[in-house]
């Protein structure tokens, strides 16, 4: 029996953490977390965030995009968390026992309450994770919670949740936004609304409860988010009255409402922008090494790129140090395959397929495809992104591939990768968790195709075997073993060719205090102050 009342530190992130250190790409740049302090704190005011892309959803257990995912960690808490140490620590749950390998018990806080003001009970706990699991449903974040073959209310203030099969990253799955606790109420108002022909999702798109630091207030799609905070929150409310998201596409008009003072906060800053920041005196710039992956994704069921020999070459054609250097201004790592440095199981020594013009050209002669074929490209509104697309349109030319880059909004580009009709695609992968689970059985595993993931669409048995096996081994050192085989064997097959790793980026006003970015891109607001 293992009894956990405190801190679970988890050893193999925190040695991870040196790795990142040494990887290179840019310090992290937390300091005071934002701002030079001028001014004295105050509590109150309005919290302005200018960024890139509006949310897809504001159901926690919809689309598991950054953007959304930044909007729930705000209005939702989960059982626990992974703090900025890499530790699993309370929050919903003050403790938790392993009962036997297939069971843990959770005893959870009393005297919380939702925004709607009812009753946080094991009951909440029990209908947000069988609503994830619900195939009705059908969440983008269901996989993280498959292996959960029961939750059961013990009692008021207590739940045990058991799984089909030993799952030794559990705990960092429960740290994940798609297990935020959702209001009872507000669940069976959107089973009801499903009843009625609305969509998953539909009810608490309208009005999200849960018992996070800030409420909802409104949400303009396009526009902007506004939450309010909440202030009977149970570990104590936040500094600021209310945070706004403001949705600008352009970077430079982003960049100009920090320097106006109409910003308090921008995200991402461009890379070309930073010098201008540092070497002014109304913000800072706060970085952070992200465990994120940067990719262009091949959809594995269309010809061309149903053929390994065509994906391969198109990935030797990427610079990766290139693209680093040219487009990232060197904030960030060259990725040689699908986990980044500060995730479980990263291997510092894995070789990627590198860029090898030469061999490109003989694998698509070999694939017969020696004149080349013409196909497209998109990808959404980030710079960076439409940069590297417009570099590849350039690389693949030598290889007689006329490529199209097709440029969209973030939320039809999620909804036309969701529907396959993509035929190569840009995108990221956070990996919140830390683990090599989330990191790799998200976007290779077959079942997690179209509405996971997996928008390569790729699907591979001997893959599937290993990702099933890597979440049931308990062993940290055999599952090392098993995720060492698949990034070799993802490496080869190369669903998605791997570009990097980012270094987040973000733009902070003079008066902004305790703001910072964790690894997985999410912005920590709880303790932010406005000066006066």
């Amino acid at each position: 029996m293992r009894k956990s009342r405190q801190l679970l530190l988890i050893p193999a992130l925190m040695l991870s953490m040196l790795l990142t250190a040494c990887a290179g790409g840019g310090q992290a740049d937390t300091g005071n977390n934002a701002g030079n302090g001028e001014g004295e704190a105050a509590a109150g005011g309005d919290l302005i965030l200018a960024v890139l892309s509006d949310a897809s959803t504001l159901d926690p257990q919809g689309s598991n995009d950054v953007p959304s995912n930044n909007i729930h960690n705000n209005l939702f808490d989960t059982l626990v968390e992974l703090n900025g140490k890499n530790e699993i620590v309370p929050s919903l749950a003050t403790e938790w026992e392993m009962v036997d390998e297939t069971t843990w018990e959770f005893k959870l806080r009393e005297g919380v309450k939702f925004h709607d003001g009812t009753n946080f009970t094991a009951e909440a706990v029990k209908k947000t994770f069988d609503r994830v699991r619900d195939p009705d449903v059908a969440s983008g974040k269901a996989y993280l919670y498959e292996m959960i073959e029961s939750v059961e209310v013990i009692d008021q203030h207590t739940v045990q949740i058991k799984t089909a099969y030993p799952f030794s990253p559990l705990l960092s799955h429960l740290s994940h936004s798609g297990g935020s606790i959702i209001s009872p109420k507000l669940i069976d108002e959107d089973y009801a609304a499903m009843e009625s022909g609305e969509e998953p999702g539909a009810a608490i798109n309208e009005h999200p409860v849960g018992t996070g630091f800030f409420k909802f207030e409104s949400w303009e799609p396009g526009v902007s988010v506004k939450l309010a905070k909440n202030e009977d929150y149970w570990d104590g409310a936040p500094n600021v009255d209310t945070v706004t998201f403001n949705v600008i596409p352009e970077s430079a008009t982003r960049l100009a409402e920090l320097e106006t003072g109409n910003a308090h906060i921008i995200d991402p800053l461009q890379p070309n922008e930073v010098a201008q920041i540092e070497s002014g005196d109304y913000a800072t710039v706060n970085k952070q090494l992200s465990r994120a992956l940067s990719f262009v994704g091949f959809n594995t069921e269309k010809e061309p790129f149903n053929d390994v020999r065509v994906r391969q070459a198109i990935s030797m054609m990427i610079d990766n140090e290139e693209i680093v250097n040219g487009i990232y201004d060197g904030h960030g790592v060259p990725a040689k395959g699908p986990l980044a440095p500060g995730t479980f199981a990263y291997n510092e020594s894995i070789e990627g397929l590198g860029y090898n013009p030469e061999k490109a050209k003989q694998l698509l002669e070999e694939a017969g495809y020696a004149d080349g074929f013409s196909t497209t490209l998109i990808t959404n509104d980030n710079p960076q992104r439409i940069d590297i697309a417009v570099l590849l349109q350039q690389k693949l030319k030598e290889l007689n591939i006329d490529v199209k880059v097709e440029q969209m909004e973030f939320g039809s580009y999620l909804e036309k990768l969701t529907a396959g009709d993509q035929d190569m695609y840009q995108l990221g992968w956070s990996n919140a968790t830390g683990d090599a689970d989330n990191g790799l059985y998200s976007l290779f595993h077959s079942t997690q195709k179209g509405t996971g993931a997996n928008k390569s669409f790729y699907g591979n048995p001997e893959v599937d075997k290993l990702l099933d096996a890597g979440r049931a081994e308990t062993d940290e050192a055999k599952r090392k073993q098993i995720y060492n085989q698949l990034q070799q064997i993802l490496i080869e097959e190369a669903p998605i060719a791997y570009i990097h790793h980012q270094e987040y980026l973000a733009g902070v006003a003079n008066s902004v205090q305790g703001f910072s970015v964790d690894p997985s891109g999410y912005y920590q607001l709880k303790d932010v102050t406005l000066s006066e």
